[in-house]
């Protein structure tokens, strides 16, 4: 809240033009349009999907990115696998479902082989390569490359789509007016149950996320360890299992994100990369290492996709990289982050010599 609250205060105008935005798309999602309305910009229900599913695109860009940016804020990392084990977790998810039947089960699973997985690469790689950002580089990307034609030669080159259970099937009515018959009688929006579960999903691990990263004990060596991690290993916390934790989770979760993308969406090569840039243009939009920020990233991204493909097919990814240019040219830290500016200077040589330079001082990236 604090970074909201500096905001608006430095920025009284902008926070005005941002709450007024929010308000005319509240109107335009709840109550009914006039004749003329539709005409300019198609009838009401097109738009109203186009906003549920940049929502629900973004609550998936969400799981996706938290973990990438969580790696990112702690420990510096630059993991440019993380889309590779978004779909590695997808196809053993499907695997799952396949062989088992059961949709919930494939979570555990593959939240326990893609962590392992996690683990393995923090411990063997990522712990060999602190502080040598273009080597991390060089490394995930080719690694990104052998799990991408190690997955190809395994599933083919065929899409995949997980089975969702029978309970998340079929369309659920919401209280969004799409339309006026004729008569006074007013047509309310259905869209499909498992999009918005997984919206919900979505809203249950952020907030989980944020009370563990803000008021638990383990939160407090995280956010420890972003502030100044000597200081942390020298109070003898075991840094290092601290960092195996955290590079788990977020590999973890971006296993599961696999799962879910590939209930509504589908698997096939290609989609590691897709989300991987995703997941970088989220960390940039929201502000590294902020997860109230890739929340607001993935909403935002989310919604520029969507909207884009229903009133601008042939521009739509120009949208989001729009977008994110937008953002490195006005707030270069991104939209709710503080230390993203700092760690980036810091990699260079000048920065990373001069014993000035701390991460002490600034807000913890985690906070709100």
């Amino acid at each position: 809240m604090g970074t909201l609250q500096n905001f608006s205060t430095r920025y009284p105008i902008w926070t005005f033009v941002v709450l007024l935005l929010v308000v005319g798309l509240a109107w335009l999602i709840i109550a009914p349009w006039p004749p003329g309305l539709e005409q300019a910009m198609g009838r009401k229900r097109i738009f109203l999907n186009a906003i549920l599913s940049g929502i629900t695109l973004g609550a998936l860009y969400f799981l996706v990115a938290s973990g990438f940016t969580l790696v990112f804020g702690l420990m510096r990392n630059v993991n440019l696998a993380h889309g590779s084990l978004y779909l590695l977790g997808g196809y053993i998810g499907y695997g799952v479902v396949e062989a088992t039947g059961y949709w919930l089960l494939a979570f555990p699973f593959v939240f326990i082989i893609v962590g392992a997985l996690g683990l393995l690469l923090q411990h063997q790689v990522f712990r060999r390569m602190e502080g040598q950002e273009l080597r991390q580089t060089l490394v995930t990307i080719g690694i990104s490359i052998v799990l991408a034609d190690l997955m190809l030669w395994y599933w083919g080159g065929q899409s995949y789509q997980v089975l969702s259970p029978q309970w998340l099937m079929g369309p659920i009515t919401l209280p969004f007016i799409s339309s006026v018959r004729s008569d006074g009688q007013a047509v309310y929006l259905t869209y499909p149950v498992v999009r918005i579960a997984i919206l919900f999903a979505a809203i249950a691990i952020g907030v989980a996320m944020w009370f563990v990263l803000n008021r638990s004990k383990l939160g407090m060596l995280i956010r420890a360890g972003v502030d100044d991690r000597d200081i942390l290993a020298a109070s003898g916390v075991r840094i290092q299992y601290v960092f195996l934790a955290v590079f788990a989770f977020g590999a973890g979760l971006a296993g599961m994100a696999g799962i879910i993308g590939g209930t509504f969406q589908s698997l096939s090569p290609g989609e590691d990369t897709r989300f991987l840039l995703a997941s970088l243009v989220v960390v940039i939009v929201g502000g590294m290492g902020s997860i109230p920020g890739a929340a607001l990233g993935a909403v935002i991204i989310g919604l520029a996709e969507q909207i884009g493909l229903v009133y601008a097919p042939t521009y739509s990814v120009v949208f989001t990289f729009l977008i994110m240019a937008a953002v490195l040219a006005f707030r270069p830290q991104g939209l709710l982050g503080g230390a993203a500016l700092t760690w980036l200077m810091s990699c260079l040589p000048s920065y990373r010599e001069s014993p000035s330079w701390r991460w002490s001082g600034s807000r913890h990236p985690f906070g709100s």
